[in-house]
């Protein structure tokens, strides 16, 4: 058993001395070859520059705004001006710094200069050649929109053909027309070789490389996947809430929030311990009063109402700046507003309706409000259907046409204009052959 195991030793043996020349050889020939480059896909630096546009987006967005609001003309006469300070800032701590742009990071690449001897890329970039390459990137395009904009402003371009203004407006477009050539040309070159992407590169020598040896060709779309459900969430949102009803919701969270403490309390408890709600003592007072109790008689309380609380249209925004303020007295609202015999009153009552309460108010205010409480149930009374008036805080559930002293209505003892609402059925039953019919025999006596 020694034997064949010291005969099977020395076999091997001879093999690993016969093999050692040839594994000489493999290292030799391993050690003379470069190492590999790693191949940086022509879409990655594309979209690092697109990425670098979208970030000096970004940012000079909420900054223009900005500068708007100080004053308008701003943001048109130093755009320019912020895009530059914008770029040069990601410069210093990007380019500069780094010795890569933002957008080339979140792409796995850095420039580089890569040397015609050896091939191996040197991240070592001179200050001089980043200067230059911030100089041809971000200086040259400033200077030529700026002297674009001050020639179309000058009306360059209309000026005399032997004028010093127009030859130098056709110089610049000759100019701008060479760039594009080269920058074409440029362009196909990166899509053949894929190099240098841009005509700055290409003069300076320096090429988007990638930070690691093994890049990974994997295409991640957690990103995408967060996008698409998003959309889909905001999607939801735009198709239920037009089905909510917010006005409900916030009438709702008003009153939970005008709900006291002693309104909880059970009824023993309160009587025990002497508390009382705010409804309980309007009770015992026996006087109920609306939010415009003292507002002048002639004045429509509907129409005060929505000028000092609907801001977002400017005529009644203007008008309720105009009003002096309101302000509440213990006595009697006065019949007419003071100064009402020179100039008429703010807020006029307009084809005058009187409610089952016994104020007044204008046909389209009354109307509106009464059917948007009985639609929305936001009111008062059974079923919250009824308007509560802004004067005496009672429920109204009616209103007719205000009949003036000495005039007779046409359509006889029983008002036709009256209405009333409370249920879901609104009857307007006015009639109007008589008023037709006395219209023909005048034209006909006529």
């Amino acid at each position: 058993m020694a034997a064949s195991s010291s005969a099977s030793y020395a076999a091997w043996q001879r093999i690993w001395d016969q093999s050692q020349a040839r594994l000489s050889s493999i290292r030799e020939a391993l050690h003379d070859e470069s190492s590999p480059v790693p191949r940086v896909t022509r879409v990655g630096k594309l979209d690092a520059e697109l990425l670098d546009q979208e970030l000096v987006q970004v940012l000079q967005d909420p900054l223009a705004k900005a500068l708007a609001l100080l004053n308008s003309a701003f943001k048109g006469r130093f755009e320019p001006e912020l895009a530059l300070c914008i770029q040069l800032t990601l410069f210093k701590f990007s380019l500069w710094d780094t010795g890569a742009s933002y957008g080339a990071k979140l792409q796995g690449l850095r420039y580089a200069i890569v040397p015609q001897s050896n091939g191996l890329p040197s991240f070592r970039l001179p200050r001089r050649l980043l200067l230059l390459h911030g100089a041809i990137t971000m200086l040259v395009p400033y200077i030529h929109n700026r002297i674009r904009a001050h020639a179309l402003s000058q009306a360059w371009p209309d000026a005399p053909s032997s004028d010093k203004r127009r030859k130098a407006w056709e110089l610049l477009t000759r100019l701008e027309s060479l760039h594009s050539t080269f920058t074409l040309l440029n362009f196909v070159a990166f899509l053949w070789n894929g190099r240098y992407r841009t005509l700055a590169d290409r003069l300076l020598r320096m090429r988007l490389v990638s930070t690691q040896r093994i890049t990974s060709r994997d295409v991640s779309y957690e990103f995408m996947n967060r996008q698409m459900v998003w959309h889909a969430f905001t999607e939801f949102l735009l198709f239920l809430l037009p089905l909510i009803n917010t006005r409900a919701i916030g009438r709702r969270l008003a009153q939970l929030s005008q709900v006291s403490v002693a309104s909880v309390i059970p009824q023993p408890i309160r009587s025990a311990c002497g508390m009382t709600t705010g409804a309980e003592d309007k009770s015992r007072s026996g006087v109920k009063r609306g939010k415009y109790w003292s507002l002048p008689l002639d004045q429509c309380a509907i129409c005060y109402q929505d000028s000092t609380t609907n801001l977002s249209d400017p005529a009644a925004a203007l008008s309720s700046l105009a009003t002096p303020g309101y302000v509440q007295s213990s006595g009697p609202p006065p019949d007419s507003t003071e100064g009402s015999d020179e100039e008429p009153p703010p807020f006029p009552i307009h084809t005058p309706y009187i409610t089952d309460c016994g104020h007044t108010y204008c046909y389209v205010c009354i109307t509106g409000r009464l059917m948007r409480t009985a639609d929305e149930a936001s009111g008062a009374g059974p079923g919250s259907t009824r308007w509560e008036c802004l004067r005496c805080g009672e429920a109204v559930s009616t209103a007719e046409r205000v009949q003036m002293e000495g005039i007779e209505s046409e359509y006889g003892d029983e008002d036709a204009t009256s209405f009333e609402f409370g249920s879901e059925d609104l009857d307007f039953t006015t009639d109007m052959s008589g008023s037709i019919g006395d219209d023909n025999e005048s034209f006909s006596s006529e």
